[in-house]
């Protein structure tokens, strides 16, 4: 299950994303506090907080791709790291000094952004140049159950350190983690990463990913099925909130809880793609399994009658999520020319999260007309029938397989045919 970590690249890799994730989670949670609190608690301004540290990564994520194919991924990602460090390091000591204005952060959300949207797209792509294709999938499924047990610890430290130190040490504690990263890029030894050739510096290498995913009706499907789940169905940002406070009538702490539950599903399907990584590569046919099943899973969640049943419900979810999340995510890694897979990879991420102005509108609109379990239902819904769509699609282009694969029902199917074969 731990088969990447015998890399040494990627054991430093690690190691430090470990501590700089929880670090990038309590930031979330200081940030929107201290936008709260400087705004006398306005949800508009947490809303515009938001939206700028979004923009740089919806124009400038296909670019990052083309310079992740381009330069040298590892002095890229110490670029972008420090400039993420610097940030949140100039926000901890305006907060920790007392000077700390709203537009102070509004610039600072605008200033990460734009490393931010640098980031996903370079850290994807170099994953598979750290491990090669042996441990690709391992160390993509390792990179996921990290990321989701920050997603548990860091909001927890965070709300505990803002009670005791308020805000500004929380930022300057991300930004002292950030260096972990840093130097973990910094001792790796660069005669071992699996480089493939730099594509020579020309014009048009934007269009050139875009034709070459053109030219891929597989890499399409995966494409558009993953716009629709995440537009429609990844709302819970928006949707727990609204679920904890107008169908449940909890407080913050009972947002809180239901965050704990689906972080602790998501954290259970990452540590599944551990596993499962082992054993064999992702499929499509697993893909659009666990599409539907999240879907379906996020449609129960919005029907359960009490809070309890609710948060439950969402384990499964998270479950089912994160597994079509890292299959998505490995099954491009896998089925992409190396030399492409910096641009692919943008493009995916831009699909991942470009939904966002459509699908975050549409929840609170959803919301306020039919009730604050509507969301669910009508997003997983969509999540549902994309995925049947896409898998319709998939199989009569031979990408997944349609017969079934428990062996008992493999013997009956094949029994079966030997006997109409018999009487024929």
């Amino acid at each position: 299950m731990l088969g990447a970590l015998r890399v040494r690249n990627y054991r430093l890799f690690a190691s430090g994303q470990v501590v700089s994730n929880v670090g990038t989670w309590m930031q979330r949670i200081a940030q929107d506090w201290l936008v709260l609190e400087l705004s006398g608690y306005d949800p508009v301004a947490l809303g515009i907080a938001a939206s700028l540290q979004f923009l740089p990564t919806l124009f400038l994520t296909l670019w990052a791709g083309v310079l992740a194919d381009r330069v040298d991924k590892r002095k890229l990602l110490i670029l972008v790291q420090s400039g993420m460090a610097l940030s949140a390091m100039v926000l901890g000591l305006l907060d920790v000094t007392g000077v700390v204005q709203l537009w102070h952060v509004y610039l600072l959300c605008l200033v990460f952004g734009l490393f931010t949207a640098f980031d996903p797209p370079v850290r994807q792509s170099f994953v598979g140049e750290m491990v090669g294709r042996e441990h690709l999938v391992n160390a993509v499924a390792l990179n996921s159950s990290t990321f989701n047990l920050a997603r548990v610890i860091g909001p927890a430290i965070a709300g505990l350190m803002i009670i005791w130190t308020g805000t500004g040490w929380v930022f300057l504690v991300n930004a002292l983690s950030t260096v972990a990263v840093i130097v973990g890029l910094f001792r790796m030894n660069p005669a071992e990463l699996h480089r493939t050739a730099a594509p020579t510096s020309k014009r048009g290498q934007l269009r050139e990913g875009l034709r070459y995913v053109r030219g891929r009706p597989d890499i399409i499907a995966v494409l558009v099925l993953v716009f629709c789940v995440s537009t429609f169905a990844f709302t819970f940002f928006t949707t727990l909130a609204i679920a904890a406070a107008n169908v449940f009538h909890r407080d913050a702490d009972g947002y809180g809880l239901l965050s704990t539950l689906l972080a602790v599903g998501s954290f259970s399907g990452a540590l599944l793609a551990v596993r499962r990584s082992t054993r064999r590569k992702p499929s499509l046919t697993l893909l659009v399994g666990a599409g539907f099943a999240f879907g379906l899973c996020e449609v129960v969640a919005g029907v359960m009658p009490s809070y309890l049943a609710f948060g439950l419900a969402l384990i499964p979810c998270g479950l089912a999520m994160m597994t079509f999340m890292n299959t998505a995510n490995s099954t491009l890694q896998l089925s992409v020319a190396p030399e492409m897979r910096g641009r692919v990879l943008a493009l995916y991420m831009l699909v991942f999260i470009g939904g966002n102005p459509i699908g975050a509108p549409m929840t609170g609109w959803l919301a306020a007309e039919f009730g604050g379990r509507s969301p669910f239902i009508v997003g997983g819904a969509i999540a549902v029938l994309s995925t049947v769509a896409c898998g319709w699609v998939l199989a009569r282009r031979g990408g997944i397989q349609m017969r079934p694969r428990l062996p008992w029902v493999r013997r009956a199917t094949a029994v079966g045919e030997r006997e109409l074969a018999r009487v024929d």
